[in-house]
């Protein structure tokens, strides 16, 4: 199969590339479109409690006010007469603007909740009538900044998805012009040669476009997390990279043994075009288990990622054996100084001495390894989860500022209160709001029909949180609503009795944590389980094997638990957080699971890389110690190479200001130079000696099943007569 597509690609080359160049040009005008089709949300469940919570609110009470105003004085106190005129004059203004469906100040009200302890601000609570970006951000824009005597400044919600996504567009520029450069140096350096460099630079950028379209595609059909461009850029650089250094690598060792080039171009589709269609499908299996989650922003990188895997891998198979057709040997044309006079070479004996000495003694090797890992993973036991609000920005977002004064000094400002929608009667509302308020861990709770704390009353009610058909009921705690308090009073509001013949849902931030981890958590045995068994299908297929599929399992497993053991240690205890500029949180759940799959993912992408080159070593009759000194002489320099351009290409999101941003970047570069080196140039030789003549072992029946189904290296295309 793969033989015939190099013949396609070799016979066909210019045909090919002009097909090739019409895709590409109109993916890039659909994709410019993507960007505006995004969205910054997508982190809770639809189909949960307190996504209901929030459809009720948005039925009988129009929604959430989730855009607040901070509004400080520049002297003296918000009581003070000029500032009092000016949070009048500005709540006048904000209540007479169309574009908001309800306004609530302090100035209007006199709520305790809305005004600061030190008394130098106040908040003014609003609601969007039009909740999209574009019409947020028009409001912001009006009233931010200084006005007279107080200065303005937007936060809540609404405002911190706008910073957010404002911040990773900054983000994903900031991070190309690191990552580009560095790793086009890179390539310069491996390859030796100008025209050989730029190819998977070419590989990259048609599947990044490709993906963009894509995106624009599923933006237009359904919602789509904005993040999903940062997989989408890093994903599509470093995967068009592996893919080309492997297929290039293998064209260059071709023609170097004195192959045609055609000839050259077949063999090479037919043994590398196998191994990439693999490890595209091992990548690709990984994320697809991302589908099974409800929370649409990892359901978006399950989009983005499959896209650009599938888009690369094409491109790998069959655009680029067309480029390389047409070169020739001119793939090694613009030799730089440092490569003329020597031919190229992907055999490195540094690899294979590693290899040699890992195999000699394999527990002498393996242990070390082993300890450290097993170290690394051991801060994954305190593991605390949470969701992602304005803290994920740095101190000086707005949206931020706004976040850090409602938490220092407004501690029962009830936009962090637990939202509570009874549908029913409303005859028993007192009643049940003095029950609220009795719950261990609230402070008051406040209702249409008063205001109750420790079960009496405590003050007068609201009666905007009345309507025809439902009550509102906000429950104020002075736990921080990602906090593990906070969660224990979602679980009291949600035991407690509702009235008779009434309807309630909880939400607010507190409600939607617990919703999320609780979605998370039942869907990761499914998806695990399908990582699991469709990987050892895929290996068990490529191999003949069944006990290289456990041990690629059993190692990649140790490395992401030793990879996720960092994470905690760095971005949730804080480690290295100055140097970072981030504030330790706990850990988002959805970034979490997202930074598994794609450092699995991309782990067996490297173990397809090795594996292939000592399992034909293997066929070839080599006994099993020479096949793996083998197999790794000749792919430890490009799984090297290729794990530090990716890895490159993903640490750069490091500089991100959004602090998961971060930790993504961070995490899948340090899970691929582990996979790379310790577990693919220690653990594995080390494992494969331990097996012995076994590690090719399977049962007969599931042999005989191999000969028939599994794919295995395609014939190779006799030289041309010269």
């Amino acid at each position: 199969m793969f033989a015939r597509l190099g013949r396609f690609a070799a016979d066909h080359a210019r045909l090919v590339l002009v097909a090739a160049a019409v895709l590409l040009a109109g993916a890039a005008v659909l994709g410019m479109t993507a960007f505006g089709k995004l969205q910054s949300q997508g982190f809770d469940d639809p189909g949960s409690e307190s996504s209901r919570a929030r459809q009720l609110a948005e039925t009988h009470f129009g929604g959430e006010a989730d855009l607040l105003f901070l509004v400080q004085a520049h002297d003296g106190t918000v009581d003070d007469p000029a500032t009092r005129a000016a949070g009048t004059a500005l709540t006048d203004r904000l209540a007479a603007d169309p574009a908001l469906a309800s306004v609530s100040s302090y100035w209007q009200t006199a709520a305790p909740p809305l005004r600061a302890a030190d008394g130098r601000s106040a908040l003014i609570v609003t609601r969007p009538a039009d909740t999209s970006s574009e019409a947020v951000r028009a409001i912001v824009d009006r009233y931010q900044g200084d006005a007279g005597v107080v200065t303005v400044t937007a936060g809540g919600g609404a405002a911190a998805g706008l910073d957010i996504t404002d911040q990773v567009s900054r983000d994903l520029l900031v991070a190309e012009m690191i990552a580009v450069p560095v790793i086009l140096l890179l390539l310069f350096l491996v390859f030796g040669s100008v025209v050989a460099a730029l190819l998977p630079l070419v590989v990259g950028g048609i599947a990044v476009l490709g993906t963009f379209a894509e995106l624009a595609v599923f933006g237009s059909l359904t919602d789509v997390s904005v993040f999903a461009i940062n997989l989408t850029t890093a994903l599509g650089l470093g995967l068009g990279i592996d893919y080309a250094l492997l297929m290039v690598s293998r064209f260059r060792e071709e023609l170097g043994g004195g192959t045609d080039t055609r000839t050259a171009v077949i063999r090479t589709v037919a043994s590398a075009g196998r191994t990439i269609t693999f490890s595209a499908a091992t990548v690709a299996v990984a994320l697809a288990a991302l589908l099974l989650f409800p929370q649409y922003f990892l359901r978006s990188f399950a989009y983005a990622g499959i896209g650009v895997i599938v888009i690369a891998m094409v491109t790998a198979l069959l655009v680029l054996p067309a480029l390389l057709s047409v070169l020739g040997p001119r793939v090694n044309a613009g030799r730089l100084p440092w490569a003329r006079g020597r031919a190229p070479s992907t055999v490195s004996a540094f690899w294979g001495r590693v290899a040699a000495q890992a195999m000699k003694r394999p527990a002498l090797a393996a242990v070390p390894v082993l300890v450290v890992l097993v170290a690394a993973a051991t801060p994954l036991a305190g593991v605390r989860f949470g969701t992602p609000d304005d803290r994920v920005l740095p101190e000086t977002a707005a949206s931020r500022t706004v976040g850090d004064a409602l938490r220092a000094d407004f501690p029962g400002n009830e936009s962090r209160a637990i939202d509570v929608i009874a549908v029913g009667p409303g005859e028993a509302t007192a009643d049940y709001a003095s029950g609220l308020s009795a719950l261990p861990g609230v402070d008051h709770v406040t209702s249409s029909a008063g205001t109750f704390a420790h079960g009496q009353p405590a003050g007068p009610g609201n009666p905007t949180l009345a309507a025809p058909q439902a009550q509102r009921l906000s429950v104020v705690t002075t736990a921080d609503s990602r906090s593990p308090e906070a969660e224990a009073v979602v679980a009291a509001v949600r035991a407690l009795a509702p009235p008779p013949a009434t309807e309630v849902a909880v939400g607010g931030d507190a409600a939607t944590l617990v919703d999320s981890k609780d979605a998370i958590g039942s869907r990761i045995p499914p998806a695990a389980g399908l990582i699991a068994v469709t990987t050892f299908i895929l290996l068990f297929l490529f191999t003949g094997s069944v006990l290289q599929p456990l041990r690629a399992l059993l190692f990649n497993l140790l490395s992401l638990s030793a990879t996720m053991g960092v994470m905690v240690l760095v971005f949730q205890e804080g480690f290295a957080s100055g140097a970072l500029g981030f504030t330790p949180l706990p850990l988002d759940t959805s970034m979490l699971m997202l930074l598994f799959c794609i450092a699995f993912g991309l782990s067996m992408d490297y173990e397809v890389f090795v594996v292939s080159r000592i399992k034909e070593a293997h066929d070839r009759g080599l006994d099993p110690r020479e096949a793996v000194v083998h197999g790794l002489s000749r792919t430890g320099r490009i799984v090297s190479a290729a794990a530090l351009l990716l890895a490159i290409s993903v640490f750069a999101f490091g500089t991100s200001g959004v602090s998961f941003i971060q930790m993504f970047g961070l995490g899948t570069g340090l899970a691929i130079l582990i996979d790379a080196t310790l577990v693919r140039g220690v653990l594995l030789p080390a494992g494969m000696r331990l097996l012995g003549r076994y590690a090719w072992w399977a049962p007969k029946p599931l042999r005989r099943l191999h000969d028939r189904v599994g794919v295995a290296e395609a014939t190779r295309e006799p030289a041309a007569v010269r």
